[in-house]
């Protein structure tokens, strides 16, 4: 169980990133065979921000092949295994097992936060826009996020604290002033049962849940349930709209300035050819081809740009239910843990999945993971949400 792509001298507020942010010290791989040993000439700006804090980015942890799958399974280093034979995740691991007291983890498909759920962790995934993505390799640019875990909402909320903020690096990054409204704390006093989100699971997961409405109606909060129906829409378009993005992002790797190069071509259209089919995995080049295909002159009208306005259609769905309720619960994940059996055998699983976590993806909403379930907040709500988390969470420190 290969944890970490590579890790120097542990100090003190020791942080693990993944595989998906850009380090000059260790290499950066994506979890690929593509980059594999890849030296970034640049730190990405979170790693700069948390140096120039005295906090020590001693490691990097195996990740899924650029960010897209389930739990990290299909990394090029192999599967992270438990003693159990279940499935875990390479960053999760690492503040379990006490090495780091956090990790970041670029969100790309939910990966990050079914970690946490399936590890008993908190991950806060900020509003998009509040961190920086300078300095990670890019996947499905419009909805992937730099998020934190941690062992609790407390640190969680420290170490966003340190990253967040405008960088003019990144075209995406939100002015300062709106990121500083991110943590402002507002009580959370109703909140809403997403029931369409909640067919399909297993009791484990119905029991967490229920172990969390108790905590929160021993508190004092109101809790509605809706029907949510819109958001079974969230899954398939967000599909559509990563698989196209993952395809235009990964052209760039050709086997001429970097990575990979195969050794088996006379013609430079061997070359490409020959170097992606040997280097990407079975998941990446599916993704590849369904992203083409929805990209086609035949199908991008039909399929695509369908798929954006069901993106404007959902935000605004989410809009209008944040006028009445301050939050929206929700399963991460069907189950609350996965044999290596199970993964194995559905390569289509993180696409399964992502029906719980595309809602947030696809809008650019913040989620706060913790207690196994995940609260859906309004744009900038983030302080709102881990302050929830903080008291859900009680003694856990």
């Amino acid at each position: 169980m290969k944890l970490y792509i590579s890790e120097s001298a542990k100090l003190e507020k020791n942080i693990v990133v993944d595989d998906m942010i850009l380090t000059t010290n260790m290499p950066t791989s994506a979890g690929s065979k593509m980059l594999d040993g890849y030296i970034s000439l640049f730190d990405a700006e979170v790693v700069t921000r948390l140096r120039s804090q005295n906090y020590t980015v001693f490691a990097k942890s195996n990740t899924g092949e650029m960010g897209i799958d389930f739990l990290g399974e299909t990394s090029y280093y192999g599967v992270c295994i438990d003693e159990n034979e279940n499935v875990v995740n390479a960053l999760a691991q690492s503040i379990k097992t006490k090495d780091s007291m956090a990790g970041i983890a670029l969100e790309v498909n939910g990966s990050a936060s079914r970690a946490a759920a399936l590890s008993g962790l908190t991950f806060v995934k900020p509003t998009y826009g509040t961190v920086s993505r300078f300095g990670t390799i890019a996947s499905a640019c419009s909805g992937e996020t730099v998020g934190v875990m941690a062992e609790n909402a407390k640190i969680c909320e420290e170490i966003l604290e340190k990253i967040s903020g405008h960088d003019d690096k990144d075209g995406t990054s939100l002015p300062q002033e709106l990121c500083e409204k991110a943590k402002i704390v507002s009580s959370i006093k109703k909140i809403a049962i997403a029931k369409s989100l909640m067919k399909n699971i297993s009791d484990g997961t119905k029991n967490a849940i229920s172990l969390v409405i108790d905590k929160l109606k021993s508190q004092g909060i109101e809790i509605v349930e809706i029907d949510a129906e819109e958001l079974l829409l969230a899954k398939p378009a967000w599909n559509i709209l990563m698989s196209a993005e993952v395809c235009n992002n990964v052209s760039r790797y050709d086997g001429v300035k970097y990575g990979y190069r195969s050794p088996n071509y006379t013609t430079i259209d061997e070359l490409y050819t020959n170097s992606r089919t040997e280097a990407f995995g079975y998941l990446l080049k599916s993704t590849i081809l369904y992203g083409s295909e929805v990209l086609s002159n035949e199908k991008y009208m039909k399929v695509y740009d369908k798929s954006l306005r069901i993106r404007r259609v959902i935000k605004d769905y989410f809009d209008n239910k944040f006028d009445e309720f301050d939050a929206i619960l929700a399963p991460v994940c069907s189950k609350m843990f996965y044999t290596f059996d199970e993964v194995n055998s559905n390569i289509y699983l993180a696409y399964e999945e992502s029906v719980y976590t595309a809602p947030s993806s696809i809008t650019g909403l913040p989620v706060v993971v913790s207690n196994g379930v995940q609260f859906i907040g309004k744009a900038l709500s983030e302080g709102s949400l881990l302050a929830l988390a903080e008291k859900l969470e009680g003694d856990k420190k």
